[in-house]
């Protein structure tokens, strides 16, 4: 009897052990609740499971030393002689399948209520390019692109010490997703380039971006605030620079929002056809192409404009940029296919394309002296 309630002892403090185990990393590496209906349900679904499991593992790992000390060779020098239990191989076999078949019911049910992306209240397309995320809102007619904010100089430290990182370091963007609290959002997941995938685990929301595919899936989120997220397919040499920001607003506060980007794009559609509709010297073309190279093109063909082959050709004495002026629009324009070199048609203005591409001509020592107006760029956009 003593032994026996030794074991029982060491059984006691083994499942101290465990249960004090699992209590820890709920508090620390467990899955977040989340503030969504499906994300709720779905770490409680996992947190039944952690327990499920304990217990399993509790009573195997119980009558696994139980067996050590009881049925060790010093106890029993005679072995038996039966070689299996009929009843005891169908207890072991029930088992595990009723508790497998008890915990699919609810997985299920959540699988198929989070593939439920009916009867939205509104729908927004959501599209991965390397590297950021462009956003089209389809019943306001607002869109735009939403890029990593964090200064490159907190993450390029390559042979020297990087600044301060921030509280939100790599998960903080120019342009969040804005949504309204307690409205269901039906998103249309796709690409234009590579394979990304659109993931917001407070949301839970986890969403392939493939070209040519549309995936579907919704959130409907119960709290106000602003949650992040990143791209989780390796989507290239940036992938780990493509955050998701998700900001939950009131009802009220997402209509005036709405107003204000729609505000926001007539002023900067008045503003690019006045810009458009000037003739830019030489100095502005170069000032406004040096500052949108280095927001947009130097992290692929680098500052000095070497860039980094072979997958991003260097654009310093490049067949494009010494070649003819309509083929350098034409690529930077409309990208090319099968290649990390994006379409920047719809990202950037006209002016802005012009004077990109007049710098990139001019830029490093080229010195071809062309200047591209965004006239240039509107007629090459019109098809004359």
């Amino acid at each position: 009897m003593g032994n026996r309630r030794k074991l029982l002892a060491s059984l006691a403090a083994l499942l101290s052990f465990i249960l004090s185990g699992v209590v820890s990393a709920s508090a620390e590496l467990n899955m977040r609740p989340g503030v969504t209906e499906t994300s709720q349900s779905a770490y409680d679904l996992h947190m039944m499971v952690i327990w499920v499991m304990t217990g399993v593992a509790v009573v195997v790992f119980g009558l696994m030393f139980y067996s050590f000390i009881f049925h060790r060779k010093s106890k029993h020098p005679k072995p038996a002689t039966w070689s299996h239990s009929t009843k005891l191989e169908f207890v072991w076999t029930i088992i595990p399948f009723v508790i497998l078949t008890a915990l699919s019911v609810p997985a299920v049910k959540l699988l198929i209520k989070m593939e439920d992306a009916s009867k939205p209240d509104m729908t927004i397309q959501v599209t991965g390019s390397q590297w950021k995320w462009h956003y089209k809102y389809l019943n306001e007619g607002i869109q735009f692109y939403s890029n990593l904010a964090t200064p490159r100089s907190q993450f390029d430290e390559v042979g020297k010490e990087g600044e301060t990182k921030g509280e939100n370091y790599l998960l903080e963007v120019d342009n969040e997703l804005v949504i309204p609290v307690n409205k269901k959002v039906r998103l249309l997941v796709t690409a234009d380039d590579v394979i990304h995938s659109w993931w917001v685990p407070e949301l839970a929301v986890k969403k392939d971006a493939i070209p040519g595919f549309i995936n579907e899936t919704w959130t409907k989120v119960l709290e106000v605030g602003t949650y992040r997220g990143q791209c989780t397919e390796l989507c290239g040499k940036d992938h780990g620079f493509m955050p998701v920001v998700v900001k939950v607003v009131s009802e009220s506060d997402y209509k005036t929002w709405v107003e204000n980007k729609n505000r926001e794009r007539i002023v900067a559609e008045k503003a690019a056809a006045e810009a458009a509709a000037k003739s830019w010297d030489m100095s502005k073309l170069m000032a406004l192409g040096e500052k949108t190279y280095k927001d947009k093109c130097a992290v692929c063909h680098k500052e000095d404009g070497t860039g980094t082959p072979p997958v991003f050709p260097g654009l310093k004495d490049s067949a494009i940029a010494l070649g003819p002026v309509r083929e350098h629009i034409e690529i930077v324009v409309n990208g090319k296919a099968g290649t990390g070199m994006q379409a920047f048609g719809s990202q950037l203005t006209d002016a802005e394309l012009a004077a990109v591409i007049t710098y990139e001509r001019n830029a490093w020592g080229n010195d071809k002296g062309d200047k591209v107006q965004p006239a240039e760029i509107q007629a090459f956009k019109a098809g004359n």
